[in-house]
């Protein structure tokens, strides 16, 4: 069955008591057992709930892994995997990175032994020689966020898999619409599901899901005992936004693709950071690995000071964090979003005072192009009578 059908029919033919076609909310913690040592495969919440195993048997399917759980956030869903090493464990991760994720690493998991080595994933000399005797795993995020770098899932597995070493791949930005990691060789994949995949800017969810008997095992364990899972009724939203995951993504790319060719040739652009475009150093990889791009891409101003006119200026779309919903957001990675990065990190990678961040909706695009011409030629005009 094609992923489009699946996504639509998530849940629908589950409920065998009344035959609903969208999968009840059932709002308990606890559950009857009907006799000493018996169990109607629900005892408590925490550890099972059917609303929340509906949707995570129908992402483990959709992400073509073994198990899924889904989690209260995304940083609970990174927080849950990260529990998986200890102390003195060492992880290489994505040099561009999402500032929580970032700061989950170095202020949280560095208090438990737990060190990170951030490098460009996609280059194998430095993974090499980042790589210790205490080495565990690689955290990737492809594309990165915000500036859309791309690593070759297959090539970086595969050298994990001859290191002894898990692949951890954040799937969010594309989703198994997409890409899906696990099928060229990942272990584990994680999600902000609060994005994408719920696609209402209404959901706060973290998805985890794995690949391996042994492995899932151990996953099912942390998430029962640390405790941090999703409740019945974002696990039904989570669920019912899924549905239209596929004509959601298919919208926001051809949106954000419109509009960063349209960004190119502005005369307030520096520079467009978005896979889709042939100039991409990443293009090749993204077509090899994925069916498509993601809705959201970086943009660099060619002067700093058109930042504020342009995000006070902008009407349709909203200067808003986060990404991945229905409504088009703008942010400013540099105050917001990677705020936690030290700012020398940041500006050797490129998150610097003249790059802003735009997760494209689903509005009409020529609606969104002229609000967003109206804000950079507003911010031109602002900077020029300030130089007059």
């Amino acid at each position: 069955m094609k992923i489009e059908s699946r996504l639509a029919q998530i849940g629908s033919q589950k409920d065998t008591v009344t035959g609903a076609v969208s999968f009840p909310i059932y709002q308990a913690t606890a559950f009857r057992h009907p006799g000493l040592g018996e169990s109607t495969g629900f005892d408590y919440a925490r550890t099972k709930s059917p609303t929340r195993a509906v949707l995570e048997e129908a992402v483990a399917e959709i992400e073509s892994g073994d198990a899924a759980f889904a989690c209260s956030s995304g940083m609970a869903a990174l927080q849950t995997v990260f529990a998986y090493f200890s102390s003195g464990d060492h992880l290489i991760v994505s040099l561009d990175l999402y500032g929580g994720t970032y700061r989950l690493l170095e202020r949280i998991m560095k208090r438990f032994g737990v060190t990170a080595t951030y490098v460009d994933t996609n280059d194998l000399d430095q993974l090499g020689a980042s790589l210790t005797s205490n080495t565990k795993a690689i955290l990737i995020e492809t594309p990165t966020n915000p500036l859309m770098m791309i690593t070759d899932i297959a090539k970086v597995s595969t050298w994990a898999k001859s290191k002894g070493l898990l692949t951890i791949v954040d799937n969010t930005l594309l989703t198994p619409y997409f890409q899906r990691p696990l099928e060229l060789g990942a272990d584990i994949v994680i999600h902000s599901a609060s994005k994408y995949l719920a696609g209402h800017n209404d959901v706060l969810a973290g998805l985890i899901i794995t690949k391996g008997e042994e492995l899932s095992a151990e996953m099912a364990f942390l998430h029962n005992s640390i405790g941090a899972v999703l409740g019945p009724q974002d696990s039904f939203l989570l669920a019912r936004g899924m549905k239209t995951l596929a004509l959601r993504m298919e919208r926001h790319q051809s949106n954000a693709t419109a509009i960063a060719k349209f960004l190119q040739t502005h005369e307030a652009i520096a520079e467009v950071f978005y896979p889709a475009l042939p100039e991409h150093p990443g293009h090749s990889i993204q077509q090899g690995q994925s069916s498509g791009n993601t809705g959201i891409f970086s943009f660099k101003v060619k002067d700093a000071r058109y930042v504020a006119p342009i995000l006070s200026s902008v009407k349709l779309i909203a200067f808003a964090e986060s990404l991945g919903g229905v409504e088009s957001l703008m942010t400013y990675p540099a105050v917001q979003t990677h705020a936690d990065i030290p700012e020398e990190i940041r500006q050797a990678i490129g998150v610097d005072d003249r790059l802003l961040r735009f997760s494209v909706g689903i509005e009409h695009v020529d609606d969104l192009i002229a609000d967003l011409d109206q804000a950079l030629k507003f911010a031109m005009q602002e900077v020029a009578a300030l130089q007059n």
